[in-house]
């Protein structure tokens, strides 16, 4: 028996259940897939956004209160395991019901696989083999950890991934962090506060590459100062056991050398999860990286399949896949003109307290498109609501193009720059002169309110 269906979409994520709650409150019958129950409500609920920043607080908050016994925050951080699960737990009932009490939408729990374009069997939980059709197909599978080929890097005793880690409960006195991107130096950044002696071990020559040099070394510069040891420019050879330790073999410059650890985290990126999904029965189209292929408004090469989150292959972040549904929902029922060519100025923030946050075009970013550049920049320590909260560590800086006085970017470390950066956001998009952020009239005692001064002619200077 087929079970027909206006639209089927496989993941749970949040692009994925939010185009399900809106076609279904259109009138349309929804089958949604999820392959585990541990998964309603997708992965920044469950294996990362959530616990991550959750731990990130709790970290926080441990670190100012000057604990100096190991054991004492191994307890602290076993409650702060619970309070994480409790909370992720709550999320995933509230996603279910939400979904399942909507009388168009059907949860289908188990491995969804193509069988051609249209039609998708799903091998449930329970055993069961089902069989869907649909007009039209929607992928929101995400992403999973990407691992290199490394010897050793399987044995599951000593090496964890950023979803597996989070659900230690024991927490380690030596941990080495392989990889220092956004995931590895969040990862730094929770457990050196939580007491862990933290080594970040990068195969580059320096960390976020992409970004101007004084932002990435006052990145380590405050990690450092929480017993976080950085070695860089190495070659990875193998991962060993011994006597329940990790020892990680690797060579620089043309030395070989060891480090021994309670654990290894791979943080090395992510990768599209197309586990058992069979695109191929689809005639469904990879990139060179093995995402899946869309188009501007994410369609796939195959008629009536989209795909949308971070199986696309775009910027993985879950408010990218909210707007993934915005183009697609648009593209399907509105006036056609959404597109992901739209995209501009997309903020990101590195949650290492204090955040680390940007949108917009950096100083090298700029120079480099040829713009004359002015940049806007001030100390953390000397804003007076920085120095209330204890928290005076970074600084804030705008990137001004010198011609027409537009703000083209800004790079924040400070405390409140998540929330900031938003502002900064705005301005650019509404393509505002600096002097409109500077003079406005800002609440005391904000970290807002330092725009007031950074924006300053004092504060401003050629590069």
């Amino acid at each position: 028996m087929i079970n027909k269906f206006d639209a089927i979409i496989i993941g749970f994520g949040k692009g994925g259940k939010t185009l399900a709650t809106d076609l279904a409150n259109r009138g349309q019958k929804v089958a949604l897939i999820e392959k585990s129950p541990n998964m309603y409500g997708g992965t920044c609920i469950n294996k990362a956004c959530i616990p991550t920043k959750i731990l990130e607080n709790e970290a926080s908050i441990i670190r100012r209160e000057n604990l100096n016994n190991f054991e004492d925050m191994k307890a602290r951080y076993k409650k702060s395991i619970i309070r994480k699960d409790e909370l992720i737990t709550k999320l995933r009932i509230a996603n279910y019901n939400k979904l399942n009490n909507n009388e168009n939408i059907i949860i289908f729990t188990g491995q969804g696989s193509f069988i051609n374009e249209k039609i998708v069997e799903v091998n449930t939980i329970d055993g069961e083999r089902i069989i869907l059709e649909g007009d039209k197909v929607f992928i929101n599978t995400g992403s999973k950890p990407s691992i290199p080929d490394i010897k050793g890097v399987d044995n599951l005793n000593i090496v964890y991934t950023s979803e597996t880690l989070m659900n230690l409960k024991e927490l380690p006195k030596k941990i080495t962090i392989v990889g220092a991107g956004f995931i590895g130096l969040e990862f730094a950044g929770i457990y050196s506060s939580f007491g862990s002696e933290v080594t970040v071990v990068n195969t580059h020559k320096t960390i976020l590459m992409k970004e101007d040099e004084e932002d990435s070394t006052e990145i380590i510069n405050i990690l450092e100062k929480r017993n976080v040891s950085f070695i860089s420019d190495v070659s990875i050879k193998e991962i060993k056991e011994e006597n329940k330790l990790a020892k990680l073999i690797y060579t620089r410059y043309g030395e070989e050398e060891e480090l021994v650890s309670d654990i290894i985290l791979m943080a090395t990126g992510r990768k599209a999860n197309l586990d058992g999904l069979k695109v191929e029965n689809a005639r469904i189209e990879l990139d060179s990286r093995g995402f899946i292929k869309v188009d501007d408004t994410l369609k796939t090469n195959v008629e009536n399949i989209w795909a949308l989150g971070d199986i696309n292959g775009g910027p993985q972040f879950t408010y990218i896949s909210l707007d993934d549904y915005r183009i697609i929902v648009n593209q399907l029922f509105g006036d056609k003109t959404r597109k992901t060519t739209d995209r501009k100025n997309i903020p990101s923030v590195l949650f290492i307290d204090p955040a680390f946050s940007r949108v917009g075009l950096n100083v090298k970013e700029a120079k480099v498109k040829g713009y004359n550049v002015l940049v806007a920049k001030m100390s953390t320590e000397v804003i007076p609501r920085a120095k209330q909260l204890g928290k005076t560590d970074g600084f804030i800086k705008i990137v001004i193009d010198k011609d027409s006085e537009k703000i083209l970017g800004a790079t924040m470390i400070a405390e409140g720059s998540s929330e900031i950066i938003h502002l900064i956001q705005l301005a650019i998009d509404l393509g505002v002169k600096y002097t409109y952020l500077r003079d406005r009239i800002y609440a005391h005692p904000t970290m807002t309110e330092s725009l007031n001064e950074i924006l300053s002619d004092a504060m401003i200077k050629e590069v």
